[in-house]
């Protein structure tokens, strides 16, 4: 078996919803080595009250390189923190998050790394070394799903393909995009590998340079195309995580009725942050159902 962390990359507008994470995984997820937390520096002090024997609170500043810097976090537009840089445009938090997804992983100990969001939680006993330490890494896929009635996916996918050096995608083509999603760690230092032979240039400055990008749909991409990866991955279609993907807010009914109906194979609730749900209605839910 390989060994297998968590990773969770948050700041402190999710510091609640990272909290619910936490109860939920001290409750239901066994089989890890560690769970990697990765905050902004200057959110480092309110999140340190979560560290213990396996959960780290890491700086990251760590994981960045020199030439990309924070503006002051009074010095926001729409809310949205911006990092600046010598060498592309402006990006921002959540452009941020997702490198900070990939230099995590590569940094991290253990041969197996499961990104998990601070906007989920788990509902199910779930034993992530059984699910993600084998022979080899599932990767989630669902097959077909983006067509360009789906901008968004659509560039993202292009922009895999392109900064894999990879002509351009047909359409419909697969979506990598989930929760609570693995990844190997030789099989993503060989994807940062590709991206500079692609590019020419570093992968973190690749991907600020392309800015409309998505770690999931990169990785997926790359190992669906170079076939000594594909054969470390075992493709499942099963989403580990029942999820709200809109903007609007859900009430407690809702989210009880989510996780009641949820199907064998989910272990986690996902509601995304921007829907403004509310923590408490999130965690009321979750109890009720559980109880």
């Amino acid at each position: 078996m390989h060994p297998v962390a968590l990773l969770t990359p948050t700041f402190r507008n999710d510091i609640d919803r990272f909290e619910l994470l936490c109860e939920s995984m001290d409750r239901y997820v066994t089989g890890y080595e560690r769970h990697y937390v990765i905050v902004n520096d200057d959110d480092y002090e309110i999140f340190a009250r979560f560290a213990n024997d396996k959960r780290l609170i890491l700086k990251g500043s760590r994981f960045l390189p020199v030439w990309l810097y924070p503006t002051p976090r009074w010095l926001t537009r729409k809310n949205r923190r911006i990092w600046l840089s010598g060498r592309s445009a402006p990006v921002h938090g959540w452009h941020i998050q997702q490198m900070l997804k990939i230099a995590g992983a590569l940094a991290a100990r253990e041969d197996r790394i499961c990104i998990v969001d601070s906007d989920n939680a788990f509902f199910r006993p779930f034993d992530i070394g059984a699910y993600a330490g084998g022979e080899t890494t599932p990767l989630y896929r669902d097959r077909d799903a983006i067509n360009l009635s789906l901008p968004k996916h659509a560039e993202w996918t292009e922009t895999a393909y392109r900064l894999l050096g990879l002509g351009a995608p047909a359409f419909p083509a697969d979506d990598y995009v989930g929760n609570v999603i693995a990844w190997d760690k030789k099989a993503l230092r060989a994807m940062t590998e590709q991206v500079k032979l692609a590019t020419g240039v570093e992968w973190r400055a690749a991907l600020c340079r392309a800015r409309k990008f998505s770690e999931y749909l990169l990785y997926g991409n790359f190992v669906a195309n170079w076939p000594q990866w594909r054969e470390r991955h075992e493709i499942v279609e099963e989403s580990l995580a029942c999820a709200h993907w809109e903007e609007n807010s859900l009430d407690e009914s809702w989210l009880k009725s989510m996780v009641a109906n949820a199907s064998p194979h989910a272990v986690a609730l996902c509601v995304q942050s921007y829907s403004r749900t509310e923590v408490p209605k999130i965690r009321s839910a979750m109890h009720a159902t559980a109880a």
